[in-house]
């Protein structure tokens, strides 16, 4: 009696866990910002959620999807401007899903990928700007930036939204000659606001002697009436 008691009560417990996975593996709870893109047997049959979704276990295979804006960085890339010279650029690039089935199928990892093409879309679009336009231009390299890689991430259903870079560190020689540009330009605004001063200071002291000598003119004149 005890042994076909523990027997069932063995198969009753191999009979809940069984039913536990199978339940874990059929259910599925999808918040609203994602979506289930889901394989039948291999076969792609679209998109479910959000919400409760539920799956046939072992048959479907479901990858989960986010919709929401992502943000990446893009570390410090060595790239050579028009005119030879080598700088260092780091970026921010944001994109979003659009379709989550394209974003699965149409590529294999697409933060990978997307990170080696925003590397070569960065060299290429600095490849074709001189040096100066590179560090004064940045908002127009940003939109270029942007509208390349949309380009390209557009077959697989995700849309860049924004390109920001971050920090441009030219050349070394560049950074002294800038330095020493900032440096000079402060001494030119100091000798102009110093030399405003002394022209200020002398008008003031002019128009004092001129107003000291035409009271003492009136005095005089007084003096020889009375």
């Amino acid at each position: 009696m005890s042994t076909a008691l523990t027997t069932g009560l063995c198969v009753a417990a191999f009979v809940v866990v069984v039913v536990g996975i199978f339940l874990a593996n059929a259910i599925r709870i999808v918040n609203e910002y994602q979506r289930l893109v889901v394989f039948r047997l291999g076969r792609c049959i679209g998109t479910k959620g959000p919400g409760l979704v539920l799956l046939i276990p072992v048959i479907d295979r479901a990858v989960k999807v986010d919709l929401r804006e992502q943000i990446r960085e893009v570390p410090h890339q060595v790239s050579i401007t028009k005119d030879n010279a080598p700088i260092s650029i780091d970026f921010l690039w944001y994109y979003k899903v659009l379709d989550p089935v394209l974003s699965v199928v149409g590529v294999g990892n697409f933060e990978l990928s997307a990170a080696g093409m925003a590397t070569t879309t960065l060299r290429s679009v600095i490849g074709g700007i001189p040096l100066d336009e590179v560090l004064s231009q940045r908002e127009h390299i940003n939109q270029t930036l942007r509208v390349k890689l949309d380009e390209v991430t557009e077959r697989w259903g995700v849309k860049v939204t924004n390109v920001e870079i971050r920090e441009i560190i030219p050349p070394k020689d560049v950074q002294d000659a800038m330095n020493k540009q900032m440096s000079a330009e402060r001494i030119r605004r100091a000798v102009v606001t110093e030399s405003l001063g002394t022209q200020e200071a002398a008008v003031n002291v002019a128009t004092g002697n001129k107003q000291a000598a035409i009271l003492q003119a009136e005095g005089s004149k007084q003096a020889a009436i009375l």
